[in-house]
């Protein structure tokens, strides 16, 4: 077993929302590739100050994460970012913290309907190719 990662694309929620209405064009929306460090014990997309800049996410306000270690650390949130994994996406605010990680968490991989293959190092498709989504 092991680290697995993944290459995603994050895109500007807001940008995306102006060209849907044809106020940018599609071209103009401010989109990265990244690798993301797939981990099912954050709880959301983790990125870093540098991608936050990049993307040109507004901040939303903050709220206090607690690492690993149990310390805590407060944290900013942004406004929703697109994220895309091969023919997947998923729409959720994204946390900035200090360093260069980018965390693909329990959320989003929720909502992609993704799990992860430790022996193989890959995330996979919970119900194959199919989006399902659980509601009791």
């Amino acid at each position: 077993m092991g680290t697995v990662f993944t290459e995603i694309t994050l895109k500007n929620g807001s940008d995306l929302v102006l060209a849907q209405n044809g106020h940018i064009k599609d071209q103009n929306v401010r989109s990265l590739t990244v690798d993301a460090l797939v981990d099912t014990g954050a709880m959301t997309l983790v990125i870093n100050e540098d991608i936050c800049s990049k993307l040109g996410l507004s901040i939303e306000g903050s709220r206090t994460a607690f690492l690993a270690g149990g310390a805590g650390i407060s944290c900013k949130i942004t406004e929703p970012v697109r994220i895309y994994w091969k023919n997947r996406d998923a729409t959720c605010r994204a946390w900035v913290l200090p360093g260069n990680d980018i965390l693909l968490g329990a959320i989003p991989l929720e909502e992609m309907d993704l799990a992860v293959d430790p022996v193989n190092k890959e995330l996979f498709g919970v119900h194959g190719d199919e989006i399902v989504g659980l509601i009791k």
